[in-house]
């Protein structure tokens, strides 16, 4: 039996490298592809929702077809994020990788609270329909295959050195996402708290960012994951902040409008925006 030569093997090698490299090349490529099928999609809802509003919450519809309560319908919509992401990081060989652990935690611990917490601080005994609950679980499920797609398996080895922890980037993200997690969830607790047990009225919300825009919950969302692409710098991040914007705009924008409306008398249109502090 022949022993192969040197040369053999550096030949072998070779092609084993072209193999990878090409089916990172096509990996990417798709990727590409996804991110900018995604960023479109985005651009559709956001003017559709302008013309019909998401049937939950405030603006719940039983035309939106069968329904089942809150807490349930946010658990089913919010976990799958959870778990895609913690399945992806748990199948990639970067799972020991310091800035990729720090970005899932940051990440999970959005989705942590808005699946096993929030869900269960929600008082009455509103309904979330079932179209909505798919359509949400669906988009999350595509997010985080759009974000720990590029955190764990598609951003070059080297984006993330531990020097990146002291990156102004990542500094300013972190800092950014955090303060935005902290606006979301304080103006949740306003919301939850404007009414006693067995009372029906409405109440405008008042208080922390309540007094600059009348969606301060959607403030803080949309300001987490502006960190959350700056922190981690990537494309990926950057068109899950657009899909944010488009589904939160015209929402907030409802929002405001009714607000003006139910509240003539105490609502500061000139003092108060619908989204963001100042300009919007």
């Amino acid at each position: 039996m022949k022993t192969r030569t040197a040369e053999g093997k550096n030949q072998d090698k070779v092609i084993k490298n072209c193999y990878i490299s090409g089916i990172m090349e096509f990996s990417q490529h798709s990727f590409n592809v996804f991110l900018i099928v995604m960023s479109a999609v985005a651009l559709v809802v956001f003017v559709a929702l302008y013309f019909v509003d998401a049937g939950y919450g405030k603006f719940y519809n039983k035309r939106w077809g069968p329904a089942i309560s809150n807490k349930t319908g946010w658990i089913i919509m919010e976990s799958p994020v959870f778990i895609a992401m913690l399945v992806l990081w748990l199948m990639s060989d970067r799972r020991t990788d310091i800035c990729r652990v720090i970005f899932l935690m940051l990440f999970e611990l959005h989705y942590f609270q808005r699946s096993f917490i929030f869900p269960f601080l929600i008082s009455g005994k509103n309904k979330m329909p079932l179209a909505i609950i798919l359509m949400g679980a669906t988009f999350n499920t595509l997010n985080a295959l759009m974000q720990g797609g590029w955190i764990f398996y598609l951003s070059p080895d080297e984006m993330y050195p531990v020097s990146w922890l002291a990156d102004p980037r990542f500094i300013a993200g972190t800092m950014l996402f955090l303060v935005g997690m902290y606006i979301n969830i304080h103006s949740d607790s306003i919301i939850r708290h404007l009414r006693k047990p067995g009372d029906t009225a409405h109440y405008l919300p008042k208080g922390g960012m309540f007094r600059y825009v009348s969606s301060a919950n959607y403030f803080g969302e949309l300001l987490e994951w502006i960190g959350f692409a700056i922190l981690t710098w990537s494309a990926s991040g950057a068109v899950f902040v657009l899909w944010t914007f488009a589904n939160l705009c015209p929402r907030a924008a409802r929002i405001y409008e009714r607000y003006k409306k139910e509240f003539a008398d105490q609502f500061d249109t000139k003092r108060i925006k619908r989204l963001i502090p100042f300009i919007y």
